[in-house]
């Protein structure tokens, strides 16, 4: 068996809860594809479904990482390619669910040859975007429009990197060679997109990041924390772990942090829809993974690999 299933959509949508489904009818295996996952600890601020709600089906990569380890798209992409050629090896059908849209692209398009990080000017570049919010956005804008029309202007990790590699190479980060292999080469891929209404998803959101404070976030933030890592390790920069990091330093109040949590987790979602909007090939279903209608008609897509 050589398919993969892919399942997108924003943050909230039912990515989990429809990979599941899909997972017992198609005697499938599940490959994560939240880049936050991908660690320990960090659990109720990733929405990671526990164990005892799995079902008893196999997940892979959830759990692999340390939050002080490097773990990169292009790492990332080399690892899911292993182990998505084990399952298939295996007769089974792996599917792939998450909403980190750059990882799957590197996954399944590769990605370019890239020069290693330059600590040297990240500094600079994070020392004037402090100075001045935006500025990056529009050195980028000057120097690589191409690169800037695909970075939001708020992304500060991409907009540091495309100027870094625009600095050391002389050149846009989209002149560079593809080095990663592509995935898809001999495969069938089915991606499958959620779609569920806009007002309904934000107000789902909105439930969702204030259940996730009442869960224990906060608790889990400083059990972290007291395990020793770092609060400026990269998944703290995520999204409710963020604010939690501010609230235990006394920035903001506990309610302070779940409006600010809940509103940038509403931008997110939009912009993954920007994002996968551009993918190719996305079947897009209308409404949440739960819902057994959607349930039916992913199924349908899913099963013509099979």
């Amino acid at each position: 068996m050589s398919a993969l299933v892919v399942v997108v959509g924003p943050t909230g949508s039912g990515k989990s809860e429809l990979a599941l489904h899909l997972a017992e009818a198609l005697d499938g295996e599940i490959v994560n594809c939240d880049s936050v996952q991908l660690f320990r600890f960090f659990d109720i601020g990733t929405a990671k479904m526990p164990l005892a709600e799995r079902r008893g089906i196999r997940h892979h990569l959830m759990d692999v990482a340390d939050p002080d380890e490097t773990f990169t798209a292009g790492d990332y992409a080399r690892v899911a390619a292993v182990v998505i050629g084990e399952i298939q090896s295996r007769q089974r059908l792996p599917i792939l669910v998450g909403g980190t849209g750059f990882y799957l692209r590197a996954l399944l398009n590769g990605l370019p040859e890239a020069p290693p990080r330059d600590d040297a000017v990240r500094e600079r570049l994070t020392a004037r975007e402090a100075l001045r919010h935006g500025s990056l956005h529009r050195i980028l804008r000057r120097l690589d429009p191409g690169s800037a029309a695909r970075i939001h202007a708020n992304d500060t990790p991409k907009l540091t990197r495309a100027l870094e590699l625009r600095l050391i190479t002389g050149g846009p980060a989209s002149a560079l060679a593809s080095s990663t292999p592509r995935l898809v080469s001999g495969r069938t891929v089915v991606k499958i997109g959620l779609d569920p209404a806009r007002l309904a998803l934000y107000q789902k959101l909105d439930v969702r990041c204030a259940a996730m404070f009442a869960a224990g976030l906060i608790e889990e933030t400083a059990s972290i924390l007291n395990r020793g890592y770092s609060p400026k390790a990269k998944p703290f920069e995520s999204l409710g772990y963020a604010q939690i990091l501010r609230v235990l330093r006394q920035e903001i109040s506990v309610e302070q942090a779940i409006a600010e949590t809940q509103q940038q987790t509403r931008r997110y979602a939009k912009r993954q829809m920007t994002w996968f909007r551009r993918e190719p090939d996305v079947h897009w279903i209308p409404g949440f993974g739960s819902e057994a209608a959607v349930q039916q008609e992913a199924l349908r897509l899913a099963a013509t690999v099979k």
